[in-house]
């Protein structure tokens, strides 16, 4: 290990590139995409523990628990040395990720991904990626665990360069999802422990001492007993204690030996425990503290030095948030009441149209549905102009026949040409379309556009002003957004009106925790149009920091929006567009991030429709 102090060695193990936080690569993939979303890729009230399982709810038209975990395992440095070991080990990583994070080990499946140099003559060659298939097979069998799977990737040569050999292992299982836990810290004064596996004399996995350990951190945590867990790998101890402690600012005061603290120990895991843990492998570190440092055999690190010696260089290149500079204004505009000016309706119909490169239509509407409308989606079909005119026809339809018309998120027409949105803007001012909209409107319908949908309700006038074809050079747009990449992650949102049908049941400054993914959420509007929309009390959301102010500043602002708004209505506040993909909460899901995840304008909205003048 580089650096001679504890302190510079615990900095060195967090900037090792096999240890360093992937968190600006990771955020440009959409994370919660399909509502199905158990443990966010970083979680805690700052985000920044890293989670160590993919883990995803089965999707269904219903509710269920039942979700999917995964995990991989596989160490290049180790399998360099014996491809047979770090197969070996590669199984063992997966399982023990698994069980960290609340599954039962016993009924998972794997499958494996190989990667070798090519093939020659050389009996060495070919010894490896066999050495590699006995590791894994030998920790299958005494494990008892199938593989179900796998994928050859060829030769991994290039000129005189070769590949690590490679067999990364794949494990997945499924788990109650309120039986998930997450690898952040959740309070000071909990012991820490470390639930230890010893290698046999040769170096391989002792596999009866790994099955008594899974058995024990996994009705640990079922019990309640354990509440955060993390799997020790690549970074040894001191890399669990930091990644758990980042991400609620949590610390912790631990003594361990300076070789089980830099080891990379496949097989144990770190747990965090509400009471005294009664079993032989377990070991007390310590215990976690409110303070937001790190003290190791009495040496103290800060958590922020440590956070930023595991994030600087690679957010050199994936930046982990922007630079923004958009001016701030907020506004406490005074309530309005809202009344459905026609007969009452129990189960309004909503109408989802569906335009190619739409991918959050189900979400919203099983949204909708939950809140007791009636759903119709279309699909709309540009394959062919006779195709376009047939769309256009059962859209008009579908919208004359509705109460709620909905543009859901996604990536419309692949966001071309030049801009997210134009194609669903371009179909909105369609005569015939256009016509019928402003007919829902004046029967009291209402219109909500999230995301993908936003862009285009602001792109075809119906926001800010309420109706289409009234789009200046002076009108808001949204933007790219000052990362200058698609960003994925939650953001907390701050409600600033409740002048909309929309809004009618929230609290003025009430808080909410939402997901975000786009790449062009920018909300970009001039200063006179800016204060005259939140005089109007058009300004129904805004981007707020931990402590609830609004703000300007990344992450909490993730697209660097003007005067911090997420979200806007229409005058008469029968039209809601916003960035926050409100549709993608639901019970179980994120539950590694803090705050109010539930946004109910959908309930708000069915509740219009049931009462009358």
């Amino acid at each position: 290990m580089k650096g001679g102090t504890l302190r510079e060695k615990m900095l060195a193990n967090l900037a090792d590139d096999n240890v360093l936080s992937q968190k600006g690569l990771i955020e440009m993939f959409d994370s919660t995409i399909g509502a199905s979303t158990v443990l966010l890729p970083f979680g805690g009230r700052t985000q920044r523990s890293e989670t160590q399982v993919s883990v995803q709810k089965l999707p269904t038209d219903g509710y269920t628990d039942t979700a999917s975990i995964m995990a991989f395992g596989y160490n290049p440095f180790l399998a360099s040395w014996s491809p047979y070991h770090g197969a070996a080990y590669a199984v063992v990583d997966a399982a023990a990720k698994v069980v960290a994070a609340g599954a039962r080990y016993d009924k998972m499946r794997y499958s494996y991904q190989e990667y070798f140099e090519r093939m020659t003559k050389s009996p060495r060659t070919w010894g490896k990626p066999l050495g590699a298939l006995l590791g894994a097979l030998k920790m299958q069998v005494e494990l008892g665990l199938p593989s179900i799977g796998g994928k050859d990737s060829m030769s991994g040569t290039f000129e005189q360069i070769n590949v690590p050999p490679m067999l990364m292992a794949f494990g997945i299982t499924t788990v109650d999802a309120g039986r998930v836990i997450s690898t952040d810290f959740k309070k000071a004064g909990h012991s820490i422990y470390l639930v230890r596996h010893t290698p046999l004399e040769n170096h391989m996995p002792d596999t009866g001492a790994l099955k008594r350990n899974f058995d024990f951190v996994s009705s640990a945590i079922e019990s309640g007993k354990i509440v955060s867990g993390y799997a020790v790998g690549f970074g040894g101890v001191a890399e669990a204690l930091a990644k758990m402690s980042f991400g609620n600012g949590i610390g912790a005061d631990v003594k361990v030996d300076e070789a089980t603290l830099f080891d990379n120990s496949y097989g144990s895991i770190v747990v965090e425990s509400t009471e005294p843990l009664d079993f032989p492998a377990a070991e007390l570190l310590g215990h976690t503290e409110a303070e937001g440092a790190l003290t190791i055999n009495g040496e103290k690190m800060p958590l922020e030095e440590l956070y930023r010696a595991n994030t600087e260089r690679f957010a050199t290149v994936y930046p982990d948030k922007g630079i923004n500079h958009a001016p701030v204004m907020e506004a406490m505009p005074a309530p309005r009441s809202f009344t459905y000016p026609g007969e009452a309706v129990e189960r309004p119909e909503v109408f989802i149209p569906v335009f190619p490169g739409s991918n959050c239509d189900y979400d919203t509407a099983k949204a909708f549905r939950r809140a007791g409308a009636e759903v119709r989606s279309e699909v709309f079909c540009n394959l062919t102009a006779e195709a376009i005119f047939d769309s256009i026809r059962r859209m008009k339809e579908a919208i004359a026949a509705c109460h709620i018309f909905v543009l859901c998120g996604g990536f419309s027409a692949g966001d071309e040409p030049d801009g997210s949105g134009k194609f669903i803007a371009n179909v909105l001012n369609n005569k015939d379309i256009s016509e019928e909209i402003h007919r829902l409107l004046d029967r009291g319908g209402l219109i909500l556009g999230i995301c993908n949908g936003f862009q285009a309700l602001v792109k075809s006038g119906l926001l800010p002003y309420g109706r289409l074809g009234l789009v200046t050079r002076e009108s808001p747009t949204l933007f790219r957004n000052d990362i200058n990449r698609h960003i994925s992650q939650i953001v907390t949102t701050r409600v600033a009106t409740t002048a909309s049908p929309w809004l009618a049941g929230f609290e003025l400054g009430e808080l909410h925790a939402i997901a975000v993914s786009h790449g062009e959420g920018k909300f970009v509007v001039s200063e006179p149009l800016a204060r005259e929309l939140f005089e109007n009390g058009q300004v129904a959301f805004q981007y707020v920091d931990a402590e609830g102010r609004v703000t300007a500043e990344a992450p909490y602002n993730p697209n660097g929006s003007y005067y911090a708004i997420e979200g806007i209505v229409s005058r008469d506040g029968q039209i809601l567009g916003k960035m926050g993909h409100t549709e993608r909460y639901g019970e179980n899901l994120f539950k590694n991030i803090a705050g109010e995840k539930v946004q109910d304008i959908f309930t708000n909205a069915v509740n219009y429709f049931r009462k009358t003048k």
